[in-house]
């Protein structure tokens, strides 16, 4: 099967959250089972280039009265192939997003990359686009009748609903060529702008998004940022997929960043070698205590109303917090007052390292995610790989991978969880994890069992080429 995937970022070329891992781990994973895998991205200043990246076209086409250009440049990586579209206008400005043109630079990579697929040779079975960047495509192929792809169909995916591309009516003819009438009837009109995802909804064949339970939100009022009712009327061609991680890049028995490397042979030895590594690192007291840690962006979204108060607590009974991660100033002053209020028990680095990410994953004992929602989440699935047990709210992805400790599930349970967003349900589930920590015998399997927690990719790939039959069956079965 000829795939190619189109997204903002892709390791490991650029990356600045989970969506850049699912479209590399992903795509992977479908080479791996003997698929023909090409991935379109920008080509940011950012990315380094290498010897083995090379121009294989220069195209020209018209956005209205502009007429850019597009060096496109091919490499490859795990397998995948790789297409860099490079404009130096809109992408070099050494970082991805957050630019006040964010709509024209997203437009101009959606139409180079239907240039690019209308130049190449070959024509995939399948495109499968991803989040509001590129999600005009479906609608810009099936629009122009372009009978190279009449047996292309399209799979879109939902990582982050609350980014919803929205821009004025005037960007369907001044960037993407296309007639106001899409706007008048409805099929690209969202809150009274043009919306890119509720478009990609709209046109693609087949959608997605990253999480059995996030899927059933998406489709409720209260969880679907606005986006339910266009869902609920594709409801039938809807369905979630949980994420994976990449095991080789997750590998605590072949991990160069942590201090000692161990399996579900040696992992009591293991953990206690890294906590303590991790506790120097921070220079906090080398103790028996459990630490608590999270690798997080410091945002809303990530539960800190819920946390902080649940570190006061934690604090008070001699645990140790350690938290990687940046973001909103206010969060990060907090986290800096409680760092100077506790410096024996809590230790913080703001910014990003992703060595030190793998040791705390190693070295803790709980990792915190108390999410207002969290579409899937990959830190708990990382944290479970290193054998450290995730409390979380039970929201989304979060819901789908950790099974709750109650007392009575020890055989299968691989974390801690509660319902209620609300600081005393976080604060009680942590109280709980603290005091299970102290009964060895239940906290070393629950260890065990989160060790054993399969968060691969292998599975989730199979969904994804279920899915991918089941469009192209059907598209035979019409003919």
């Amino acid at each position: 099967m000829k795939i190619v995937m189109i997204a903002s970022e892709a390791r490991p070329y650029c990356k600045t959250g989970g969506l850049a891992d699912v479209v590399y781990s992903l795509s992977k994973e479908l080479v791996v089972a003997n698929n023909e895998v090409s991935v379109i991205i920008p080509f940011y200043s950012s990315i380094k280039i290498n010897d083995e990246i090379k121009e294989v076209a220069n195209l020209s086409f018209n956005m209205a009265w502009r007429h850019p250009k597009a060096q496109i440049f091919e490499t490859y990586s795990d397998g995948i192939k790789y297409y860099l579209i490079k404009n130096d206008q809109y992408f070099a400005r050494g970082h991805l997003y957050g630019d006040f043109d964010d709509g024209e630079r997203f437009a101009y990579f959606t139409m180079a990359a239907k240039e690019l697929l209308e130049h190449l040779n070959s024509t995939p079975d399948i495109i499968h686009v991803h989040d509001w960047q590129a999600g005009m495509l479906p609608c810009l192929i099936k629009e122009n009748k372009n009978k190279k792809f009449v047996n292309t169909k399209f799979l879109g995916t939902i990582h982050n609903p609350a980014f919803q591309g929205l821009f004025p009516k005037t960007i369907l003819g001044d960037f993407y060529n296309l007639p106001d009438y899409l706007f008048d009837n409805g099929q690209v009109r969202f809150k009274d702008q043009v919306s890119t995802l509720k478009t990609m909804i709209v046109y693609s064949d087949k959608l997605t998004t990253v999480s059995p339970t996030h899927h059933l939100e998406l489709l409720t009022k209260e969880g679907g940022m606005d986006l339910d009712g266009v869902l609920k009327y594709r409801e039938f061609d809807f369905t979630g997929i949980l994420n994976g991680i990449d095991y080789l890049e997750f590998n605590p028995s072949d991990d160069k960043n942590i201090s000692k490397q161990f399996s579900i042979k040696n992992y009591l030895i293991g953990k206690k070698e890294n906590k303590i590594a991790l506790l120097k690192e921070f220079n906090l007291p080398i103790s028996t205590a459990p630490v608590f840690a999270l690798v997080t962006r410091i945002t809303w979204q990530k539960g800190f109303d819920l946390v902080f108060p649940a570190v006061e607590e934690l604090v008070a009974r001699g645990a140790y917090i350690i938290m990687l991660g940046s973001g909103e100033k206010g969060y990060e002053d907090t986290w800096r007052y409680l760092r100077n209020k506790y410096p024996n028990n809590i230790g913080i680095y703001i910014g990003y390292n992703d060595s030190l990410a793998h040791k705390i994953y190693a070295g803790s004992d709980f990792f915190l995610m108390p999410s207002l929602f969290e579409p899937c989440g990959l830190g708990q699935m990382i944290a479970q790989r290193y054998g450290s047990l995730p409390i979380v709210r039970r929201t989304g992805g979060l819901r789908d991978s950790v099974i709750n400790y109650d007392g009575n599930n020890l055989e299968t349970s691989n974390g801690f969880g509660f319902d209620a967003y609300c600081k005393q349900e976080c604060v009680r589930t942590c109280i709980y994890a603290y005091d299970t920590y102290k009964n060895k015998k239940v906290f070393n399997r629950l260890t065990r069992n989160a060790i054993l927690t399969d968060n691969s990719w292998v599975k989730s790939c199979k969904e994804y080429m279920n899915l991918y039959d089941s469009i192209i069956v059907k598209k035979k079965r019409g003919k």
